[in-house]
């Protein structure tokens, strides 16, 4: 990997409508323009969670180009390649992938569900969840990107992945 490098980050959800949009959204901002994040989901819900989106909203994101989508967008001819793919729940972690161009370097960093908590906890639910994403891409952006080896930096994202906040497949793996 080179200095001055942009990377190329796809979080990987099942629905694409709260986790995986929330650390696109996240890592968009905080990654100051060295990163360059997408998310998308095995099974798009369509939309993103309206809790999402007016979270980001209020804390003064850009939700403009935020959309649920499917992953097979990112397989596509003429789609970004990908330094890093991350699931961000277990359902995700579980699936087959597609092979990705470039053999991207990835990790699980499954958390719970926010959506699926109904009632009035369903926004704290979201404020932890961006919390712990917001953790974690910390972490991540700390990493020495443009000068640590390959086995190093696979170690350093599955720790990641087992912070404050994972669910019990990242705790359990590894």
């Amino acid at each position: 990997m080179m200095a001055d490098q942009t990377y190329n980050v796809l979080f990987l959800c099942t629905g694409n409508s709260a986790r995986s949009i929330l650390a696109e959204a996240l890592l968009n901002r905080m990654g100051d323009g060295r990163f360059r994040a997408y998310s998308a989901g095995s099974f798009p819900k369509g939309e993103v969670h309206s809790q999402a989106r007016s979270l980001l909203a209020e804390l003064g994101f850009d939700t403009v180009g935020l959309r649920s989508k499917s992953r097979d967008e990112f397989s596509a001819p003429g789609a970004p390649t990908f330094d890093f793919i991350f699931t961000v729940c277990d359902n995700a972690a579980g699936e087959t992938c597609p092979i990705w161009p470039g053999k991207p370097m990835s990790a699980h960093w499954g958390i719970e569900d926010p959506a699926a908590v109904e009632g009035p906890g369903q926004r704290e639910a979201f404020e932890r969840a961006l919390h712990y994403l917001s953790n974690r891409i910390s972490l991540f952006l700390a990493l020495p990107h443009d000068s640590i080896d390959e086995m190093a930096m696979e170690r350093k994202l599955r720790e990641i992945g087992r912070t404050e906040g994972s669910s019990a497949l990242a705790e359990s793996a590894e």
